[in-house]
């Protein structure tokens, strides 16, 4: 949330899709009482030691993964101020001499020695996932490849509207851009890029073919772009165009879509692309609810950046909330998908991803990563693991 990360502004698929409200009316007999509110950090939310750190029953592949990915943590661990209160730069130090010596054999003894494991609130997680998706496309517009890939643009700057009195300039002004007039106006919807708002400016990093695969790479905020001749294109959140986010899932949960009667869709990604292609004039308005767009820049290396910037790793890497979880930090999951329960290492944020607890699992590329992430609900426990010794030290606050 990754807003450098792989999840930008956005965070999770299922989450993106689904986690709105339905606008249902619910009878003052059968409503909750709102929940007191949790507070904005992890030491404030509560803080409480949990099993020791042998008895998870890390595996060996496991936790050689996720020492892979705290290794390349580290350098930013060690200068990155931790939101949530839990830890200093400084107390990731020894953790972090060590690990690049560790052999992949002795990454659960590494872990062992140099962790202890804390439940963050009530340490009741949610866990979704999200993917690298792959789609076709290439670098100059030619037939069949018509839909634009833009790079931020240079006029989206962030401005105050005259309109909106200095008592209420609070925090970051919001996005928007500079008309013929010089007024502030909000920058270009969804439907205008698409109209063609931004044409012929020399934004477009690529062209690819399928409207409805690059709408949930823009949710994914990452993604490669595979050229005929084989060639990859990986590309990265740049930004946003400063719209909210409307999740397309819970219009058509509004609309009676979801469900297994006839004219009704799985309550999935796969689900609502099927949907979207069905019903393409349907689905092109249904697009054009989310006035969020997604701008891109061209990415280097051997896998998409998180927020922390290092690349997050399938199966290694989790989207956290930094208020909740200090970014670098390993996670230990034990839910209801048996896929998820092992050692995560928070690398990345999402808009969607807010709370104690709450992560988005990160598993890669291709077709089984795709179904994986676009179906992953899981609920149990999470458990943060802190360099040994942090327990003591809030205790003696």
């Amino acid at each position: 949330m990754r807003a450098g990360g792989v999840k930008g502004c956005l965070a999770t698929l299922a989450g993106a899709l689904f986690l709105f409200g339905c606008g249902q009316v619910v009878p003052p007999s059968q409503q909750v009482p709102p929940k007191p509110p949790i507070p904005p950090t992890a030491v404030e939310a509560g803080v409480a030691a949990g099993p020791p750190i042998a008895s998870l029953k890390l595996t060996k592949e496991k936790a050689a993964s996720a020492l892979r990915s705290f290794v390349e943590s580290c350098p930013v661990l060690l200068r990155r101020q931790d939101a949530s209160g839990l830890t200093q730069a400084a107390d990731w130090q020894p953790a972090c001499d060590a690990a690049p010596s560790v052999s992949p054999d002795g990454a659960v003894g590494f872990f062992q020695t140099y962790f202890e494991t804390v439940r963050v609130y009530d340490g009741a997680a949610y866990v979704t996932g999200y993917y690298e998706p792959e789609i076709a496309g290439v670098r100059q517009r030619q037939p069949g490849f018509d839909v634009p890939v833009y790079a931020l643009p240079d006029d989206l700057v962030r401005r105050w509207s005259d309109d909106v009195p200095q008592s209420e300039r609070v925090g970051r002004p919001p996005l928007a851009r500079i008309d013929e007039s010089g007024k502030v106006v909000p920058y270009y919807t969804r439907a205008e890029i698409e109209d063609g708002a931004l044409a012929n400016r020399g934004l477009e990093i690529a062209w690819v073919a399928d409207p409805v695969e690059f709408f949930f790479l823009q949710i994914q905020g990452s993604g490669r772009i595979r050229t005929p001749d084989g060639a990859i294109i990986r590309i990265g959140y740049a930004g946003q165009n400063g719209w909210p986010y409307t999740g397309i899932g819970s219009v058509m949960r509004e609309r009676g879509l979801f469900g297994t009667g006839p004219g009704q869709y799985p309550a999935s990604m796969q689900g609502i692309m099927q949907y979207l292609r069905e019903h393409p004039r349907e689905g092109d308005a249904l697009m054009r609810m989310n006035a969020s767009w997604v701008f891109f820049r061209e990415l280097t290396g051997d896998g998409p950046l998180g927020a922390l910037g290092v690349p997050v790793r399938p199966q290694a890497s989790v989207a956290a909330d930094p208020k909740y979880v200090p970014l670098g930090a390993p996670v230990f999951l034990k839910t209801d998908r048996k896929e998820v329960n092992h050692l995560w290492i928070a690398q990345d944020t999402g808009g969607a991803i807010k709370g104690p607890n709450r992560l988005d699992s990160f598993w890669g590329a291709g077709d089984y990563a795709r179904e994986i992430a676009g179906g992953m609900s899981a609920r149990g426990e999470a458990l943060v693991l802190v360099p040994v010794g942090t327990l003591a030290k809030l205790q003696a606050r």
